[in-house]
C-alpha cells in the first residue's frame, strides 16, 4: 500500500511573545491508504495540533508533511484550500452543520465549494445520506433531529467530495453510548470499503474500534501499536 501521510521532523511552536509553546516536537509519522487509526492523548499532549496539521488547517513550524505525495509546504493557501477540499473530510465533536439549513443541504455544501453540478450535488448528497441510514430524514433540519443522527449527517457531508482521508475530531465527544457505538461502526465500514480514517480521541474504548493507536504526550509521539500488539519500527 502507498502512504497517503508521511511526516519527518515535524514541530509546531506558538509563539505568543511572552512564551513559546513547543506543541509537536519532532514528530516521524506514516500512514498508509486504507488504514483506521486513533491518535490519542490528554488535553495539550499535541493531538488537536497534528490533526490541525493533517487536515491543512494549519502549518508546521519546521520539518515536512506530505499529503498523498504533495508537500504541503510548497503549496500557496489557495491550492491548499483546494486540495483540502478534495482529499481530506471532516467530522467535528460539535457538528458544524449549517442551523437553518436540510440535511440535504448541508450534505450539499462541500460540493458547492468544489463545484459540483445541482443535479450531480443533489444525487451524491441523497446517496451519502442513504448510506448512514438517514434517507427519510433527507429534508429534515438540524434542530429536528437526534445528536447521533446529526453527526451521521456530518460523516455523510465528510464524502461528499470523495476524499482519500476521513479526519475525526473527538466525534463521540458530545454523544450518548449508543450513538457512539452507532457511528464508530459506520466508520469501521467507512474503512472497511477502503477510506482512511483517523480518529482523535482520549476515550480508550472508542480508539478500540481502530486498528492503530499512536499515542502523544507532551508534544511527542510516545508510542505507535497495531491492534495485534506489535509496534510500527521507524516511526518514532
Amino acid at each position: 500500500m502507498r502512504n497517503i501521510i508521511e511526516i519527518h521532523d515535524l514541530n509546531k511552536i506558538y509563539d505568543t511573545g511572552a512564551v513559546q509553546v513547543h506543541a509537536l516536537k519532532d514528530v516521524n509519522l506514516t500512514i498508509q491508504e486504507g488504514e483506521y487509526v486513533a491518535i490519542m492523548g490528554k488535553s495539550g499532549s499535541g493531538k488537536s495540533t497534528l490533526m490541525n496539521i493533517l487536515g491543512c488547517l494549519d502549518r508546521p513550524t519546521s520539518g515536512t508533511y506530505l499529503l498523498d505525495g504533495i508537500d504541503m509546504a510548497k503549496q500557496s493557501p489557495r491550492r491548499i484550500a483546494y486540495i483540502r477540499n478534495q482529499k481530506i473530510g471532516f467530522v467535528f465533536q460539535s457538528f458544524h452543520l449549517i442551523p437553518r439549513t436540510s440535511a440535504i443541504k448541508n450534505v450539499e455544501l462541500p460540493m458547492i465549494y468544489g463545484r459540483v453540478g445541482a443535479k450531480a450535488r443533489t444525487a451524491r448528497a441523497k446517496e451519502l445520506l442513504e448510506k448512514v441510514g438517514l434517507g427519510d430524514r433527507l429534508y429534515h433540519m438540524p434542530n429536528e433531529i437526534s445528536g447521533g443522527q446529526k453527526q451521521r449527517i456530518a460523516v455523510a457531508r465528510a464524502l461528499a467530495n470523495h476524499p482519500a482521508i476521513l479526519l475525526a475530531d473527538e466525534p463521540t465527544g458530545n454523544l450518548d453510548t449508543p450513538s457512539s457505538v452507532e457511528v464508530m461502526n459506520l466508520f469501521t465500514q467507512l474503512n472497511q470499503e477502503g477510506v482512511t480514517v483517523i480518529v482523535v480521541t482520549h476515550e480508550d474504548d472508542i480508539a478500540a474500534f481502530t486498528k492503530r493507536i499512536i499515542r502523544f504526550r507532551d508534544g511527542r509521539m510516545i508510542s505507535d501499536e497495531r491492534r495485534d500488539g506489535h509496534a510500527v519500527a521507524g516511526e518514532h
